[in-house]
């Protein structure tokens, strides 16, 4: 009986696994591709300059190429930031508000208007001069798009695309929905119909621009805080006397904890 039952069982057919196709692994940048990057960037004299070894560093448990990614990233971020920072610096300093109010009734009674903001002074002089719920709204704004931002799959430090930023509309977890992108809002960049070199071309483009405001920013907060700066020193920039890194300011000390930072600030 046993032998009939072995051979029953010798001859049943084998379950066949079902066929998975294989994904295709993350390409990493290296060390090598940067290189190739700057020799593309048409900044002539500069190429790959790496004087403190960044690139060789394991931030996190990353990996080499991992910690590229997150570089890139960073970088990518940066300049975004800084190019909207400069053009909104030459705004402010120039006087260009808009026409109404930033709280309180629709027709500006009891409230506070853009152009109150602008006459507190030079730009770092408007930031302090916003209300706390303001900033307390653009501060949970900032967080809201680095959670949407880190939700990008795959991730920067595992193969993804640095700079690259998922839909805000479709992202699930926002309690309301949002009409426009962080990313060409308007979608008027039409990206679906680039060709992949057209779409290097403004990578490259996004990167020095991104790079010289960067310099271009910081150059203004320097100048407007007496600094000596070849070009922009010489500009009438209003002078700033607050800390030029302190999100919060003394006029929002009826938060909590921004009173004992500014205190630490002055043992300083």
């Amino acid at each position: 009986m046993l032998a009939l039952t072995q051979t029953t069982l010798g001859f049943s057919p084998a379950a066949i696994a079902p066929r998975v196709t294989p994904r295709a692994a993350p390409v990493m940048e290296t060390v090598g591709d940067l290189a190739e990057l700057e020799e593309d960037a048409g900044v002539p004299f500069l190429g790959f300059w790496d004087p403190l070894g960044f690139t060789n560093l394991d931030l996190y448990d990353f990996g080499t190429e991992g910690t590229i990614g997150w570089l890139r990233h960073a970088e990518l971020k940066h300049g975004r930031v800084a190019m909207a920072g400069f053009v909104g610096f030459c705004i402010h300093a120039n006087g260009i508000v808009f026409p109404w109010a930033i709280t309180g009734g629709p027709l500006g009674e009891s409230s506070t208007m853009f152009a109150d903001i602008s006459a507190a002074g030079g730009p770092c002089d408007q930031w302090d001069a916003v209300p706390s719920a303001g900033k307390l709204q653009i501060l949970l704004t900032i967080a809201l798009l680095e959670v949407v931002g880190e939700t990008a799959q795959p991730h920067y430090t595992k193969g993804g695309k640095p700079g690259f930023y998922p839909s805000l509309k479709e992202y699930k977890n926002i309690p309301h929905p949002i009409p426009f992108e962080l990313v060409d809002p308007f979608g008027l960049a039409n990206f679906d119909g680039m060709d992949e070199a057209t779409k290097a071309k403004k990578r490259q483009i996004e990167i020095n621009n991104g790079r010289l405001a960067m310099i271009g920013i910081f150059g203004l907060i320097s100048a407007s805080k007496g600094l000596i700066v070849p070009g922009l020193d010489g500009l009438g920039l209003p002078q700033y006397d607050g800390e030029i890194m302190a999100f919060f300011s003394a006029s929002d000390t009826g938060l909590p904890f921004v009173q004992e930072m500014l205190d630490g600030y002055t043992l300083f």
